[in-house]
């Protein structure tokens, strides 16, 4: 880690739709269009950055883009989200799964990662990022969101063969992924484990603990501190931590300095979060006592990266995220 003069700060999802710049972009591509097409990413990614003041800027794209080269079909419907059109339901299924490299079959991502550094002032790093082996393993399987997981964790529980064979191969794909990212300028990588939360302790220990901290493993090789992510992972924290990561973000379910001390505090090891996205809704006054009480419980110990416990809602006022940065950067 490094000494900075205030709390670094910046927001999963600050690039995209709560921005009116962004929507109306929207208006003319599809999402997927916009993942394609390079100049595009890049101009998505530097968009919030001069708006908001934060200090770091994360690429414009989609955790399941890997899912086209896997031949799993990915599409996305307003409203629903993503669907995927030939889901994993068999175990042979993953051993027909191609090979990806993402060098190649990702080549639009890495080219948006590469502009996008070019074009940021030097101060502000690019994060890169992918979707975790299990929370790709679980879109993989129930073919878009779950509330329930009952496909993935029936698939878990009575193929174990075949699924720890699906996260190996995913755990080689997106650690292989994020070092891409960062061979193209990122200066900073996140392993996105959205849903690894709706797992018992011991279920994240046997199922998912040895592909992620491969993931990481891999990412980490690239060079540059990598980040790891999850929601409600409170009673998984300790060994969510010891999987892997510079950094471990946190959502808001968990008080930061109780995270932290589950974490374990070390001179390199960091935290991130964790306000909760629907407050930026409220009202400015109560917004701001929540911001104050994330600064409170981090203590003014350093390493800690003020975020959300996860993404921008669509809905989120420009003018909360600005003011966010103000108190987070004022202290």
């Amino acid at each position: 880690m490094q000494p900075t003069d205030v709390t670094p700060v910046w927001f999963m999802r600050q690039a995209g739709r709560y921005l009116p710049e962004y929507r109306t972009l929207r208006q003319k591509h599809s999402l997927l269009e916009l993942c394609h097409k390079p100049e595009l990413a890049a101009q998505i990614t530097l968009q919030p950055v001069e708006r908001l003041g934060v200090d770091a800027a994360i690429l414009f794209a989609d955790i399941l883009l890997p899912f086209e080269p896997l031949g799993l079909g990915l599409s996305f419907s307003a409203g629903e989200g993503p669907q995927i059109t030939r889901p994993i339901r068999e175990a042979g299924q993953v051993l027909d799964l191609p090979p990806v490299d993402p060098a190649t079959d990702l080549a639009y991502v890495i080219e948006a990662a590469r502009a996008a550094a070019r074009a940021l002032p030097p101060h502000v790093p690019l994060i890169g990022f992918a979707g975790a082996p299990f929370t790709l393993a679980s879109y993989a399987i129930e073919g878009g969101a779950t509330r329930t997981f009952a496909l993935t964790k029936r698939f878990m529980y009575t193929e174990p063969r075949a699924w720890h064979e699906l996260m190996q191969r995913f755990a080689e794909l997106v650690g292989g992924y994020l070092a891409a990212q960062a061979r193209a300028g990122a200066r900073a990588l996140q392993l996105f484990d959205s849903w690894v939360g709706c797992l018992s302790p011991a279920d994240y220990a046997t199922y998912v603990f040895p592909h992620s901290q491969r993931a990481l493993e891999l990412a980490g090789a690239s060079g540059v501190p990598v980040i790891h992510f999850g929601t409600d992972t409170a009673t998984l924290l300790v060994d969510f931590a010891r999987a892997g990561g510079d950094v471990i973000g946190v959502d808001w379910r968990v008080p930061l300095d109780v995270a932290w001390e589950r974490v374990g505090s070390s001179p390199a090891r960091a935290i991130q979060g964790n306000l909760d996205p629907v407050a930026l809704l409220a009202p400015r006054p109560e917004l701001e006592r929540q911001v104050r009480e994330v600064l409170a419980h981090a203590g003014g110990r350093p390493g800690h990266i003020f975020n959300l416990g996860h993404g921008v809602l669509p809905e989120t006022p420009v003018e909360a995220l600005q003011a966010v940065v103000e108190w987070v950067h004022g202290g």
